[in-house]
């Protein structure tokens, strides 16, 4: 795969984008006045998930695109002054200690409000003045990832070796694909693959492979430009896949393989499995309900063993 050196060579990716103006209407009446990106799983919200994973990955400034209804999302990561204090005045040295470390020292934190939603592609466009004419990564908070080594991580040791955009994407079942953008391969080798455009939501029998792109991006500040220029499409919407697509025209574009299990918690299964895995990994709890769930398997075989029988004598 040849290695290609635009404006991004030899700058760090050192910001985050966090679109977060989505409605989550999938999870009302839940989401009515709680934001989806602040819902929980285990004892964190959606948010806090995708931004320690930009942490880990080096990332120190953090660009939040906001909408209404939105407020919790800038008071979660805001100093609780009272709320810090009370925990001092307990005793509770640990648990304070993981409040102020939510965003730590020296990490930037920055709100735009997008007025109207106008899709993911309206929402990067936002960042520009924040980001400059650095290389950035974008990352869904829906996109909840259970891996070793941080994606975001992977995907920036990937943009240092090549020097150019990097997608996460997947392979998702063919009947599946009218869910995601996917990707149209010129080529790959092991876990990369050179992109050469991409489809949002095509259907099944037009998808030019089954390679899903995932809501993590490192992309150069060149995007901006090709979505300033991208008409709206359906809804007025700008597409962030439309501009990606554009970009691969004028230069490589490369999807990554990660390596890590996916959630989809924009969806309500998905986000299910993301409690029941991260609640089995939890270092307080994890083996107790580990437990509980073998007592709840082995309860529900005696039942349906039960019930067979019953059926049986019948």
């Amino acid at each position: 795969m040849q290695k290609s050196v635009p404006e991004m060579a030899k700058k760090s990716v050192r910001t985050a984008v966090f679109p977060v103006a989505g409605m989550g209407t999938r999870f009302l009446p839940a989401t009515k006045a709680t934001p989806k990106e602040m819902m929980p799983v285990v004892d964190k919200p959606l948010i806090q998930y995708a931004v320690e994973e930009a942490l880990a990955a080096g990332c120190d400034r953090l660009v939040f695109i906001t909408g209404r209804g939105k407020r919790a999302i800038a008071d979660h990561f805001d100093v609780a002054y009272e709320l810090e204090t009370e925990l001092e005045k307990r005793g509770k040295t640990a648990l304070l200690k993981e409040i102020q470390n939510i965003v730590p020292r020296g990490v930037t934190t920055t709100f735009i409000r997008q007025p109207r939603a106008l899709g993911l592609g309206h929402a990067v466009l936002m960042a520009r003045d924040v980001v400059g004419d650095n290389p950035f990564a974008v990352l869904l908070a829906d996109d909840l990832i259970l891996s070793e080594k941080p994606v975001l991580l992977q995907m920036k040791e990937q943009y240092s070796r090549y020097q150019t955009a990097i997608l996460a994407i997947q392979q998702v079942l063919r009947e599946e694909c009218s869910r995601y953008g996917i990707i149209a391969s010129l080529g790959q080798e092991e876990q990369i693959v050179r992109v050469g455009g991409i489809v949002e939501k095509p259907s099944p029998e037009s998808a030019p492979s089954n390679l899903g792109v995932v809501g993590r991006y490192v992309l150069p500040a060149r995007i901006f430009d090709l979505l300033e220029e991208l008409p709206s499409g359906a809804g007025g919407e700008i597409q962030l896949t439309d501009a990606i697509a554009r970009l691969a025209l004028e230069r490589q574009v490369l999807g990554y393989e990660f390596e890590g299990q996916r959630f989809d918690c924009g969806d309500k299964f998905g986000y299910l499995q993301a409690i029941v895995e991260f609640a089995l990994r939890h270092p307080e709890f994890g083996k107790e309900f580990k437990g509980y769930l073998d007592k709840r398997m082995i309860q529900a075989g005696k039942k349906s063993k039960s019930v067979a029988k019953v059926t049986c004598v019948g």
